[in-house]
């Protein structure tokens, strides 16, 4: 035995019409348990948070104390197809899309405030 044999060992050749070794149906079932994984962990709580925000803009009226996504508090004064006004103070009114209402307020929060 030379020393190139102990450091390399040497590959034997498969038998023509033998079976593989290592199945594949383990190597299909990894691929698939993480697809599953990443859908329980990421995509499912971003979809329902998605439909609870959906919910909440549809659920919006007039007279709303909101917060937007920047941290603009204000009173809802009229709601559009894309876009709210809010009063932010007195006679100060600004526009901002429906998609930017981060939260609604309970009732007297800004005036408390």
């Amino acid at each position: 035995m030379s020393f190139f044999e102990f450091l390399i060992p040497t590959a034997h050749a498969q038998a023509a019409g033998g079976q593989p070794q290592g199945g594949g149906l383990g190597m299909l079932l990894f691929p698939i348990i993480l697809i599953a994984i990443m859908y329980f962990l990421m995509i499912r709580p971003q979809m329902k948070r998605q439909k609870e925000h959906q919910a909440m803009l549809g659920k919006l009226s007039r007279g709303d104390e909101v917060i937007t996504t920047g941290g603009v508090a204000g009173t809802v004064t009229d709601i559009g197809d894309n876009f709210v006004t809010l009063e932010v103070a007195e006679n100060v009114r600004i526009r901002v899309q429906k998609a930017a209402i981060g939260n609604v307020l309970p009732k007297g929060t800004l005036k408390s405030a």
